[in-house]
């Protein structure tokens, strides 16, 4: 987030997310989203996560490196054999609530659309704890003004 602070980002109708190696073709003229400032979400704490995520996409960390995370494929992820090591960045675009499974954040992973449920995975939210693949340890959203 800090270099989207001095470059501005594409939109992604502009630059679309390929999910492949190849050669950068951002074009500092047409950045359209910069990023002023960088607010830290209150750690174990499921309600400021998603008033982060109300405001717009926000950076999460999990650990991914575990094969119940690595082989989802729908549903809402709510599992301690993720872990809490954190080892993955990935982006908190929306939340919701499953009428089994209970709340539940949104979250498009980098691996993707043949990964999980089309690029995303929903992981379940739980207030004062660290979080389902520690998702609630350290996230991070940008402010535009």
């Amino acid at each position: 987030m800090n270099y989207v602070k001095t470059h501005p980002q594409e939109l992604e109708s502009a630059y679309a997310y390929t999910a492949r190696d190849g050669t950068c073709k951002f074009s500092s003229a047409s950045g359209k989203v910069a990023v002023k400032t960088v607010a830290t979400v209150t750690a174990r704490s499921a309600a400021q996560l998603k008033a982060a995520i109300a405001t717009g996409p926000t950076s999460v960390t999990v650990e991914a490196d575990r094969s119940v995370f690595q082989q989802y494929r729908s549903g809402v992820l709510n599992s301690s054999a993720c872990g809490t090591s954190l080892d993955h960045a990935i982006t908190a675009v929306g939340y919701g609530t499953d009428a089994s499974a209970g709340d539940y954040y949104i979250v498009r992973n980098s691996w993707g659309a043949s990964w999980g449920n089309k690029g995303y995975i929903n992981i379940a939210a739980v207030e004062g704890t660290v979080g389902i693949c520690g998702i609630q340890q350290t996230s991070v959203w940008p402010t535009t003004n």
